[in-house]
């Protein structure tokens, strides 16, 4: 019910508290091979219920010492959403990653959608057969994804550096898969959450979507944007997943008199590529779950001052086509 004005909590709060705060936090997480969300989300309730029906069932005025209970319940909620705040919800309501760019609104247009859905095309077919050799090739590091996080963090305007999340599984994959969603930052111990059943090209963008989130980046269309970027400055195989993320959602903007000869263009190896995600998503996505869970996170994002709720991954493109950032030399730049 504040509405805490932009400037001061990107001065404030995303300049100088939030940094140490994740520094702290993920350093402390990566020290666990598993996910401590889920240690959370699990036992909290678990030992609240358990306290709670202990004193019930001990007491001789159950109803009054049930009421005091809810009376807690209510406070720990309100207590939890202030550390949810303190420890990365705040980043929502910092000042948009457009105001801070030299961005054109003039150059976001359809038919130059259509142009850099162009040159996405010749980048992944370009890329294709790198991008698999390093996927073959054992073991994966996400090193060179962490390298280029850092000069695309630092160049979009973050404040100190950010810690990598080493990527974990979680339970919560029972509810990912049918919800298809790809990845989770876990606003409490600021952990990377990625479902365990993407594929190796999908993993890089996933992987960086959400330490954009880590480095602040709330945001959903900035978080992909950021991710995209930090993937077309690493290795091949992260280059490849970036380019055909933003494939994607590029064909989205693109005229629809165009999207049959920019299709014509994509070569027969991104194609299966293509259909094999797809596959994937048939085989594990519920419908009724997926449209339930986005319908939830579309009403929690624009309760936390996201205006255009879900819709928000998709501006990504804004971005792309305002800022030009990543695409003058990518014509020129070669498949490492």
């Amino acid at each position: 019910m504040i509405p805490l004005p932009a400037v001061a909590i990107e001065q404030v709060y995303s300049g100088s508290i939030y940094p140490a705060v994740q520094r702290a936090l993920t350093s402390f997480s990566n020290l666990a091979p598993f996910a401590l969300f889920d240690v959370l989300i699990v036992g909290l309730p678990v030992v609240w219920v358990a306290l709670a029906a202990r004193d019930i069932a001990g007491s001789r005025r159950r109803l009054q010492t049930a009421g005091r209970w809810a009376l807690r319940t209510l406070a720990a909620a309100a207590s939890l959403y202030l550390v949810f705040l303190l420890t990365w919800g705040l980043n929502y309501r910092r000042v948009p990653l457009e105001r801070k760019l030299k961005y054109d609104a003039n150059a976001v247009t359809s038919e130059a959608a259509r142009d850099v859905a162009v040159l996405t095309v010749s980048r992944v077919n370009a890329l294709y057969a790198p991008a698999h050799a390093a996927r073959d090739r054992t073991p994966q590091t996400d090193a060179p994804l962490a390298e280029a996080f850092a000069r695309t963090t630092r160049e979009l305007g973050a404040t100190g550096t950010t810690v990598p999340a080493r990527p974990k599984r979680t339970i919560l994959e029972l509810y990912f898969r049918p919800a298809a969603v790809a990845g989770m930052t876990d606003p409490f111990f600021l952990e990377t959450l990625v479902e365990g059943n993407l594929l190796e090209i999908e993993r890089p963008f996933v992987v960086a979507h959400e330490w954009s989130h880590l480095a602040g980046f709330a945001d959903e269309g900035e978080a992909n944007f950021a991710g995209w970027l930090t993937c077309t400055r690493a290795d091949a195989l992260s280059q490849y997943s970036g380019w055909l993320s933003l494939f994607g959602e590029l064909m989205n903007s693109v005229p629809r008199a165009d999207r049959a000869a920019v299709m014509a263009g994509l070569a027969g190896g991104p194609r299966d590529d293509l259909r094999a995600i797809a596959a994937r998503l048939a085989r594990d996505v519920k419908p009724r779950v997926s449209a339930a869970g986005w319908r939830v996170y579309n009403e929690y994002l624009k309760a936390n001052r996201v205006e255009a709720g879900t819709a928000s991954y998709a501006q990504v493109v804004r971005l792309v086509l305002g800022t030009r950032l990543g695409l003058s030399d990518a014509a020129a730049l070669p498949a490492r």
